[in-house]
């Protein structure tokens, strides 16, 4: 029955006939009111069909946004990035968090939430245990603003290029980031995404400083799905100048990485569960959500007073 439950939500959110946040709050309800054992599974196919959905996603974009997003977002991402593991750090000190945890919370909040704690682990040696934590720290708050940030931004009237930079510099993961700008609205999507992906290259630089400073052989899970959205929005910008029936077929493709964005947002919700939050514990939450609040509110108010701009 449960595993029936569990397919279901997998066949509507790839169905179109559910939005991305109705599918998230779905996952959530069967993680948190079930017990089951599809966790690994889900993961899994979470972290496959991300990379796949945004390189998908790539296929409706326009190479000249990409370039002109990832140039006008480097400083803001630069700063932040900074500004975000310097406070994290210091937090997780006052707070008296085991140091892993620590820097794991810290890197996921200052660059692309599960993905760079999935390269950083590895390179700091974290055991399981942390991992979880730290990985259920970031999903939490991930799912928290997939579901707040587009009413604040509506709000506030925040322009779609602004509500698309103040995701991308705010959320942690890439498909929250993809999934709130989606229902913001195409041009906060696509600028979200851009950023979003500008700033998750900052994972090999970090990860391979981070492996310097520990003196890690630890092999760095290298970003490639990146290298392949760009390809994708090459592919998308130039081709129908020379092949006008490509049009469709990449408007086909780009409606695919919408689908599966959704039905990744599901499986993170599943992901959530008693136990996961049990797992968290008091100081890593209080730690990722101070940081967070501060984060995402120093960027908001810099974007309002048109501080931050692209």
């Amino acid at each position: 029955m449960i595993r029936n439950l569990f397919y279901i939500g997998i066949i509507l959110s790839a169905s179109g006939l559910i939005s991305p946040p109705i599918a998230l709050a779905g996952g959530l309800i069967f993680g948190l009111t079930t017990i089951h054992h599809f966790h690994v599974e889900s993961r899994n196919l979470s972290k496959f069909l991300l990379q796949a959905a945004v390189v998908c996603l790539g296929f409706g974009m326009n190479l000249q946004e990409v370039v002109h997003a990832g140039k006008s977002g480097f400083i803001y991402t630069a700063i932040s990035i900074t500004f975000a593991l310097s406070l994290g750090v210091a937090l997780g000190k006052l707070l008296k968090v085991q140091q892993t945890q620590s820097l794991l919370i810290a890197f996921g909040t200052a660059i692309c939430g599960g993905s760079a704690i999935a390269a950083i682990g590895p390179v700091l040696e974290a055991n399981e245990e942390e991992m979880a934590v730290s990985l259920g720290t970031v999903f939490v708050l991930n799912s928290v603003a997939l579901l707040t940030f587009p009413a604040i931004g509506w709000a506030l009237h925040l322009s779609q290029t602004q509500f698309g930079l103040w995701a991308a510099l705010a959320i942690h993961d890439t498909s929250s980031v993809v999934g709130a700008g989606a229902k913001y609205g195409p041009t906060a999507l696509a600028v979200g995404t851009t950023v979003k992906l500008a700033r998750a290259l900052w994972i090999v630089p970090l990860a391979i400083a981070t492996a310097s400073i520990r003196k890690s052989k630890t092999r760095i899970h290298w970003p490639w799905f990146i290298l392949y959205f760009c390809g994708a929005a090459v592919l998308a910008t130039y081709v129908p100048h020379f092949l006008p029936q490509s049009v469709p077929f990449f408007g086909a493709l780009n409606r695919l990485g919408r689908a599966a964005l959704t039905v990744v947002l599901f499986l993170i919700g599943t992901g959530i569960t008693r136990t996961t939050l049990r797992e968290v514990g008091v100081r890593p939450l209080i730690q990722g959500i101070t940081l967070w609040i501060v984060v995402a509110s120093l960027s908001l108010y810099a974007i309002a007073r048109g501080w931050i701009a692209l």
